[in-house]
């Protein structure tokens, strides 16, 4: 199936198949943002002035089997942008076949193509899957993250 994993910019008349996987995502990390933060996520998607953008992994049919969603911003180690691979998600049913690999290396052709600084991303310790893909791509940095949440 890798093979036939397209991915593709996300588009105005994708909102609705994102919200689902979007819901997916938080129930899966036990989040809970406000719809507003949700509207809000989706508005700055598909603005073209913000930092913020999505990518829509989808099969041979078109149908949609995951996302990404990722940010370019400054970088002060390096006169290059980031990039920060925010939220990544595939459905439970199209897991293990390619479209995450698939995302991650568009996202790294992007950045090549665009002279980026970096890619990064993070995901939770015992996210043994998620992991085991990503190890594919790089080892963890060592970093560990603290996050104070305001809202």
């Amino acid at each position: 199936m890798e093979d036939r994993v397209t991915i593709r910019p996300i588009r105005a008349d994708d909102k609705d198949v994102w919200t689902v996987m979007w819901h997916a995502y938080n129930t899966f990390y036990a989040a809970s943002p406000p719809a507003s933060a949700t509207t809000a996520t989706w508005m700055r998607i598909l603005d073209p002035a913000s930092p913020v953008n999505a990518l829509l992994a989808t099969d041979i049919t078109g149908t949609p089997l995951g996302f990404a969603n990722y940010i370019l911003h400054p970088y002060t180690w390096s006169d290059k942008p980031a990039c920060l691979l925010e939220d990544l998600f595939v459905r439970p049913e199209a897991r293990g076949h390619g479209a995450g690999r698939a995302l991650i290396e568009h996202l790294i052709s992007l950045a090549r193509a665009s002279n980026w600084g970096r890619l990064y991303w993070m995901t939770r310790e015992d996210n043994i899957t998620a992991r085991h893909l990503y190890d594919h791509f790089c080892t963890s940095d060592g970093f560990v993250r603290y996050s104070i949440p305001f809202d």
